[in-house]
């Protein structure tokens, strides 16, 4: 995208936002915390920092107080009550973000007590093995499974952690040697995960969360290159089904930017823009050969996002954040 067109991208999700602060999906839609941070971080990187702030605000006046937030939130209520832990570990992300992108270490401190409690709801989940069980009921109750790309998001937001902690005098081993074990699961024992190597998540989150680097990384994304890559129009959301996503596609790039595979990541990026609307806001997904939108019209604030930061990116006009992650394809897709 050109400078205009990226301002653009970044003005449609700024146009969503609400008057509380949360980004949903789109117009009327539901917002979720990670989808909502991801938004929050694309507004920092197209210089809208009181937005930003806004968005962040939000989730202060969300959170529950055992450090968690629901899944799902519309017109200022709950609409999905699960307590997701890769949901609530995210802030952290978008947090440090926020201070690469300002240097407002206030902006730490203000944060600082949401982050401690998202971290303890988080670890509270971190099984035996080191892998973090991926969400609790409603009631309380955990899950019985975690999942790689959630565990490889809550990684990262974990060294995201770790540096705010840190940087404001905090220091918290703990949260390093849980993130030291969450990471050697994901890079040694597979089957620690439910199964869902359908989906090019679980393929190429581990690099983009910083788990697998170098030429084991690079050896990572070959491997899945040809079975989840359409040439020339993107990166598939699952194995067997030819529907390019955008915010897959920019991940992906991403993820080959961090193995440092500039010219794979540019390449993606560049297939991607057949998804960008002439408004400057980005359709979720295309089905090939058809070429039918689906969702069906569906421009989606969390697709804007994530395509802004991967042109931040890959320009080197921002920090390279992982996203983590994009939103659950909808099912009746797949």
């Amino acid at each position: 995208m050109t400078p205009a067109e990226l301002a653009g991208t970044v003005d449609h999700i700024a146009a969503v936002q609400q008057a509380d602060g949360m980004i949903p999906w789109f117009p009327g839609g539901h917002g979720d915390p990670w989808n909502h941070v991801e938004a929050a971080m694309a507004l920092d990187a197209g210089h809208r920092r009181a937005q930003a702030e806004r968005a962040y605000d939000w989730l202060l006046s969300t959170q529950r107080a055992d450090g968690a937030w629901h899944q799902y939130y519309r017109d200022g209520q709950v609409e999905e009550a699960t307590l997701d832990a890769n949901v609530t570990a995210y802030v952290a992300t978008g947090v440090w973000h926020h201070f690469l992108t300002t240097g407002d270490a206030g902006f730490l401190e203000t944060m600082w007590p949401a982050v401690r409690r998202a971290v303890g709801f988080v670890l509270d989940l971190q099984a035996p093995r080191g892998e973090v069980i991926w969400a609790r009921h409603a009631d309380g109750t955990p899950w019985s499974f975690a999942l790689l790309t959630a565990s490889s998001s809550t990684f990262a937001s974990l060294r995201a952690a770790g540096a705010i902690a840190d940087r404001l005098g905090h220091a918290r081993p703990e949260w390093e040697t849980a993130a030291a074990r969450l990471g050697r699961v994901i890079a040694e024992e597979p089957g620690a995960f439910l199964p869902k190597d359908r989906w090019s998540m679980d393929w190429y989150y581990p690099v983009l969360a910083g788990v697998v680097t170098g030429d084991a990384a690079r050896a990572r994304l070959a491997a899945g290159y040809d079975r989840f890559v359409l040439d020339g129009l993107g990166v598939r959301c699952v194995a067997d089904k030819d529907w390019v996503t955008a915010a897959e596609t920019a991940e992906c790039a991403m993820a080959h930017l961090a193995a440092g595979e500039v010219g794979t990541a540019g390449r993606l990026l560049e297939w991607a823009g057949h998804l960008r609307d002439d408004d400057g806001r980005w359709f979720t997904g295309m089905v090939h050969p058809q070429r039918h939108h689906f969702p069906p019209k569906e421009r989606s604030t969390y697709t804007a996002a994530a395509v802004t930061l991967a042109h931040t990116a890959l320009a080197g006009a921002g920090p390279l954040v992982p996203i983590l992650p994009v939103a659950p394809a909808p099912l009746t897709a797949l």
